[in-house]
């Protein structure tokens, strides 16, 4: 029993933790990489597709993407879903590849991203002790139910505690890396 809502709730916190890399992998630092692409949604055939399932996402210099759509129809698309998501950056085509420029970071846009780093990264902690609290309100409601001893459901209390420490330490290793590479010139 107790180690059901252990299993479970480090589960949780596991997905929690992916949740929170791939939130700050859309957040742009100075390098071109293709995971800066991978939130953004193409229309293809009537639903909408991520762009790597539409196109080859490359790098070809610190500073430039290269996105190669798999049909040449497909280029205008593509195109117009990078120039209209949330990243501000203005993609240029070249035939059938398309060109993505990475403007260098200015000291502002990197405060600016740094509080934006700071907030998601906080969104996983409140995550991970609001798993915390679900925890331990299933053991309380054993205890309740007289499934599980007084000293059974402290004992379990300590470990969900040691857990949702290790994952908060994980995050704040997230966010620390996540800075540096902002403040990364």
């Amino acid at each position: 029993m107790i180690d059901n809502i252990y299993t479970t709730t480090q589960a949780k916190m596991e997905k929690t933790l992916q949740a929170v890399k791939q939130e700050l992998a859309k957040i742009r630092t100075g390098r071109a990489h293709p995971s800066l692409l991978d939130h953004i949604k193409v229309p293809y055939y009537g639903s909408e597709v991520p762009m790597s399932q539409v196109a080859s996402i490359g790098v070809e210099d610190a500073r430039t993407l290269t996105i190669t759509p798999w049909e040449r129809n497909m280029v205008v698309v593509v195109e117009k879903a990078i120039r209209e998501s949330d990243l501000g950056i203005n993609p240029q085509t070249a035939g059938s590849v398309i060109r993505v420029p990475l403007p260098p970071l200015t000291e502002e846009r990197r405060r600016e991203l740094i509080k934006v780093v700071r907030h998601e990264a906080e969104q996983g902690r409140v995550a991970i002790r609001n798993l915390r609290r679900e925890a331990n309100a299933e053991l309380k409601e054993a205890l309740k139910e007289k499934r599980i001893a007084e000293d059974e459901e402290r004992r379990a209390q300590d470990r969900i505690q040691q857990l949702t420490d290790q994952y908060i330490k994980k995050i704040d290793q997230l966010l620390a890396e996540k800075e540096k590479d902002l403040l990364a010139l």
